[in-house]
């Protein structure tokens, strides 16, 4: 069963990474029609910014799970390395654990304000995008940590190396 739940959360986390820059490249799309449209006309059109950052929380939110699922942060890591074993060890299970409460504590609350958001961003006169757009990003970024904490046993693999150096000479690490 834990090999189908990593194999999923494999590829969930390479769905999630397309997303993101899929929607960094229509920011990008949205930046450029703006740019080149105020170059040939050398008028602005006001709702390009407006949109474009509606991708922002979206990148931000999501960019969490891809960091996590590989175990990346430097602060950490460098953290990691200078306490002794037990502690490290210790402190990543507590790290685990606290990645579990808060994807909990983002589905919960993302939820209620996914729910209860009545809004619209009024990108412009014609356009206007509903709130809970922006609002789904932090529900669904708690569902994908729990999927990820599925390869909770991986990540503390990670925060003790000699664990890493044997699954590697195993032929189990990434």
């Amino acid at each position: 069963m834990l090999p189908r739940l990593r194999a999923f959360s494999d590829a969930l986390d390479r769905q999630v990474t397309r997303f993101c820059i899929a929607c960094l490249l229509i920011m990008l799309a949205i930046s450029f029609a703006g740019f080149f449209y105020q170059l040939l006309t050398g008028a602005a059109l006001s709702w390009t910014y407006s949109l474009a950052r509606l991708f922002v929380p979206w990148i931000g939110m999501l960019s969490i799970t891809v960091a996590f699922k590989r175990g990346e942060h430097v602060a950490m890591a460098v953290l990691m390395t200078l306490l002794p074993e037990r502690v490290a060890t210790w402190v990543a299970y507590v790290n685990i654990a606290l990645i579990g409460v808060l994807a909990l504590l983002l589905i919960w609350y993302g939820w209620q304000f996914f729910i209860s958001t009545t809004h619209y961003n009024m990108v412009s006169d014609q356009i206007q995008i509903h709130n809970r757009f922006v609002a789904a990003c932090i529900p669904v970024t708690g569902l994908i940590l729990l999927v990820h904490l599925v390869d909770g046993t991986r990540l503390l693999d990670l925060a003790d190396p000699q664990a890493e150096a044997e699954a590697l000479a195993r032929g189990e690490a990434d």
